[in-house]
């Protein structure tokens, strides 16, 4: 993966084409297109899946076969989805930070559409105990202090295997209260996430800790069931032509550029850790696959 500053060859090109595949995505008609039901968001005004959806029609709007796309009638934490693709009953495709376990109950897609950065965590804490980190900048002393996670999140388990201490919620929303009440010291977010997260709860005493970045390999891929290879090649397929063209880095530009520049990665402390629950098929040398600050 290229840093997010070199040019991106062809992408206003690109983008321009993509226009009428990815209207078809959307809207193609039920008799001719095949269907596919993704996961649905939280809530309305939760934008964090917003990035894995466009890229989804992307994808498929490059696959050359045509291909509908609708969210899921209910929400579903994490571990529900999954067990909900694997027995084939209403879902089709979801995306997640792939492990071992899941690799062997689901078909993964192994691209990661992120380029890593769900393991690029900055740490959202409260502004009056930024105090607290400004001297701290290795695994030992973070240990002394409790970060917040949620329950079906794979990044729990990594955390606890680094000797960390994690409070896990069920909700998405309760980790911002505990936050808030001091039940937690902080709560790692991706590079992508905080900043949004920091403005949606303006006002709530949050701060984004300004020195630190926790890191650990991550790959998001698309999962699909374990007998459906078709959908699950042309994904692949999409997303390597979107690579090729460059709408997938003009995509991932549009969602993540500033977000990147303003975290500052290159510039922070970084406290590596590692990932036990990584699968040993995970593309890890292929440079091409991975952001680098």
């Amino acid at each position: 993966m290229k840093s997010v500053n070199e040019p991106i060859g062809r992408m206003r090109r690109s983008i321009l084409a993509l226009l009428p595949a990815l209207a078809l995505a959307r809207t193609g008609r039920a008799d001719d297109a095949t269907r596919i039901v993704y996961p649905r968001a939280e809530a309305k005004a939760d934008r964090r899946d917003d990035y894995q959806v466009e890229l989804l029609e992307l994808a498929l709007a490059r696959a050359g076969r045509r291909y509908t796309l609708e969210p899921h009638r209910l929400f579903m934490l994490q571990a529900r989805s999954l067990a909900e693709l694997a027995a084939g009953r209403g879902l089709d495709v979801v995306w997640t930070m792939s492990s071992a376990e899941r690799e062997a109950d689901l078909l993964p897609v192994r691209i990661p559409i992120d380029c890593g950065l769900l393991g690029w965590r900055l740490l959202l804490v409260r502004e009056a105990a930024l105090a607290r980190f400004a001297g701290l900048d290795k695994l030992a002393e973070l240990r002394a202090l409790r970060a917040g996670q949620g329950v079906d999140w794979p990044d729990t388990p990594i955390l606890r295997a680094a000797g960390l201490g994690v409070d896990a919620s069920v909700r998405y929303g309760d980790l911002f209260l505990k936050l808030a009440a001091g039940r937690i010291d902080y709560f790692p977010r991706s590079v992508v996430e905080v900043w949004d997260e920091l403005a949606a709860h303006h006002g709530e005493g949050f701060a984004v800790e300004p020195h630190l970045v926790l890191h650990y390999p991550a790959a998001m891929y698309f999962f699909v069931r374990k007998d459906n290879a078709r959908l699950a090649a042309d994904i692949e397929h999409g997303l390597q032509a979107a690579q090729r063209d460059g709408s997938f880095d003009a995509l991932f530009e549009r969602h993540f550029g500033a977000a990147l520049r303003r975290s500052e990665l290159a510039r922070r402390t970084r406290i590596e850790l590692p990932n036990p629950l990584l699968s040993a098929a995970t593309p890890l040398g292929d440079a091409r696959l991975w952001y680098r600050p």
